[in-house]
């Protein structure tokens, strides 16, 4: 289904990229990432997918961070795991630059349906894996902005993968007892 020893090496490398990082909820990054790898992992399962496009996905979903997060180059990423994954993994880092987190979505998705479906479902797995209880310090507008986000992300990334297709729109459902 993947290979284990690609596995580690792509986990090893994202913890220590991430380092003592934590999460909004403080835990350790590396839970974040793990949990996004898992939502991957079993949709490679369900979907049956190919020993090389399940690790290209499974590797992306482990360093989908590190660009963004912990100060790790593309030029990197691609001289250790090669042109793929240092597309995919910049195709799923936010670009800082553009004004606005509209802008800055707009973006990402524009380039990540440039991407093979592996990629586009590190997203949908990210955003699953995000859809949890909303910080404290949200209040019902910004929960229903992400909210948004999510059905957004689904209605442009969905046919990458119809299990976690079907694992958003239920996640995004769900979302509706923080809001009402």
């Amino acid at each position: 289904m993947f290979s284990q020893e690609n596995y580690i090496e792509t986990l090893t490398f994202a913890a220590l990229a991430h380092g003592e990082q934590k999460t909004p909820k403080g835990l350790p990054y590396l839970t974040h990432i793990t949990c996004v790898a898992m939502e991957v992992i079993n949709a490679c399962e369900k979907s049956s997918l190919e020993e090389e496009k399940a690790n290209l996905a499974i590797s992306c979903a482990l360093l989908h961070d590190v660009i963004e997060d912990a100060n790790i180059t593309y030029d990197e990423l691609y001289t250790k795991f090669g042109e793929n994954i240092a597309n995919g993994v910049e195709a799923l880092t936010k670009d800082k630059t553009k004004e606005s987190k509209q802008e800055q979505m707009r973006d990402s998705i524009e380039k990540l349906l440039t991407q093979p479906y592996e990629v586009q479902m590190v997203k949908l797995a990210d955003r699953i894996t995000n859809l949890g209880i909303p910080p404290t310090h949200w209040d019902i507008e910004k929960i229903k902005k992400y909210q948004k986000e999510a059905s957004f992300i689904l209605s442009c990334l969905g046919n990458s993968n119809i299990y976690l297709a079907n694992r958003l729109k239920e996640k995004i459902e769900n979302y509706n007892k923080y809001i009402n």
